[in-house]
């Protein structure tokens, strides 16, 4: 994206405009658009018969209400204190109920073998996240709007709806383990904990309309108390820290098994989630940093360094609840408890310390409502960014809740107690499928000097995005076949 400044002569003298010109992914530099967001007075790029320039114009940010609302300011602590958040925004839906039950699955029925793959899911999701990041601050647009910009009108509705399919199948995940929690702790039915959960959309409303801050702090405070949820149930677990090691060296076995594939693939599907690369590419830009070239540069490496601190605890808390289940569960013989109210009611008398089914009912609560919060925030940057739908913030953030919490609801009161781990496992690897479809595009527009300008990936970055993207539709391809293959 460029600016250039033409001169309109008006009646008395020659006025200066400046015009917006925005880069074509596969050509030169589309026309400008003019100060008032209408077409550009020449140099117009049509694609299929459609002019381009209506929607080349800078679109109104996905939460317009929080844009560039944090001052950015100080020295490099104060700087960097001030990019904390969005990372953990994001690390939120690296912890959530879906994250649970795949990992309770894994330890619980092959002990430690699977910590490589959350350890491997868990570095791909730092790689992608920096270039979501990386993304909505060079060129002022979140994944979504990126998308529509650049894809035919076809090609993004059929996007949209692949990441309304995957918001879904994330909030089905979380809604439902909030309701799990309310109903371990409190004994509320699993439907009216679903209806319960969903009223987070009035505490994004408050908390948004009160300062952005207010909610990330909110989810820090949330993910810490997982995180020491996790860390005394780790020590009463004594786990063989010879056995977690080797735990995190990949082994064969994980391909050529299709049950521990298929629980692999839902832990990559639990871990780097399409829905968080739309948001974080979207909550950089709450931050506001000078718009310059280093300015840029500058909030580029702090939002980095935000995600991948975020990240690490992530992988502490999703790697704690593996070895919990391995040390708890598989080392006792209890090899298929793959249920959370399964776990709940074993973790006391096999650990013999009152108080551990309590605190991981009280995790599992947080981490739920935790990812619902951001659930919205993401729906929210989907619908606006694929579809330009203007609403005010209130009735938006109710329909996109609305899109994915009712086919929650509607699963939750079918399945009713029973049956719940299969219905989250398979809701992850139902994110996993869609999880291309957020990437691809992710790699090419970063790696595109014509949409990043200077801040575009350099080789070895462009190398390691194609190759985790390849990683992921490879093993989802391979999945695929397995379940697709007579059995023998």
């Amino acid at each position: 994206m460029g600016r250039r400044v033409i001169h309109r002569r008006g009646d008395d003298a020659v006025e200066p405009v400046e015009v917006t010109e925005m880069a074509s992914p596969d050509g030169p530099p589309l026309g400008g658009v003019g100060p008032t967001g209408g077409p550009a007075p020449s140099g117009e790029t049509r694609r299929r018969g459609r002019p381009r320039s209506d929607r080349r114009s800078r679109p109104t940010p996905a939460l317009a209400d929080s844009y560039r609302s944090v001052p950015v300011h100080g020295g490099w602590w104060r700087k960097a204190f001030a990019f904390a958040g969005p990372g953990y925004l994001v690390a939120v839906g690296y912890m959530d109920p879906g994250n649970w039950a795949t990992d309770l699955a894994g330890g619980s029925r092959f002990g430690y073998a699977l910590l490589s793959v959350i350890l491997v899911s868990n570095l791909l999701a730092v790689l992608l996240q920096a270039l979501a990041a990386r993304l909505g601050i060079a060129t002022g647009r979140d994944l979504a709007q990126s998308c529509r910009d650049h894809y035919s009108r076809r090609t993004g509705i059929l996007l949209w709806i692949g990441a309304e399919l995957a918001i879904a199948a994330c909030d089905l995940a979380e809604v439902i383990g909030s309701a799990i929690a309310l109903n371990l702790l409190f004994h509320i039915p699993l439907a009216v904990g679903v209806v319960i959960t969903s009223l987070d959309v009035l505490i994004v409303l408050y908390l948004q309309e009160h300062g952005y801050r207010r909610l990330e702090i909110l989810v820090i405070v949330l993910i810490a108390s997982i995180a020491l949820a996790f860390l005394f149930e780790l020590v009463i677990s004594r786990p063989d820290l010879g056995a977690v090691a080797r735990g995190f060296i990949p082994t064969v076995a994980i391909v050529r098994d299709p049950m521990m594939l298929y629980i692999a693939i839902s832990i990559l599907g639990a871990t780097v989630m399409p829905h968080n690369l739309y948001l974080h590419s979207s909550i950089v830009q709450t931050r506001k940093y000078e718009e310059s070239a280093s300015g840029k540069r500058e909030a580029m490496g702090f939002a980095v360094l935000d995600s991948t601190i975020a990240l690490t605890l992530a992988l502490f808390v999703n790697a704690a609840i593996l070895i919990v289940a391995a040390a708890t569960f598989y080392n006792s013989g209890h090899r298929d408890v793959a249920e959370i109210q399964d776990a709940y009611k074993l973790l006391t008398p096999l650990l013999g310390v009152g108080g551990a089914s309590v605190v991981f009912a009280l995790a599992l609560l947080a981490s739920g409502q935790n990812s619902t919060l951001t659930g919205t925030l993401a729906g929210q940057i989907v619908m606006e960014g694929f579809i330009n739908i203007r609403l005010r913030p209130w009735l938006r953030r109710l329909l996109t809740r609305g899109l994915a919490v009712v086919p929650a609801a509607i699963v939750a009161i079918l399945y009713g107690e029973s049956g719940t781990a299969r219905l989250l496992v398979f809701s992850q690897v139902i994110l996993s499928l869609q999880l291309s479809f957020a990437v691809v595009p992710l790699v090419q527009f970063t790696s595109n000097r014509q949409i990043m300008g200077e801040f575009v990936n350099p080789g070895w970055l462009r190398a390691l995005g194609w190759v985790a993207a390849a990683l992921i539709a490879g093993l989802n391809g391979w999945l695929i076949i397995l379940l697709l293959a007579p059995s023998r």
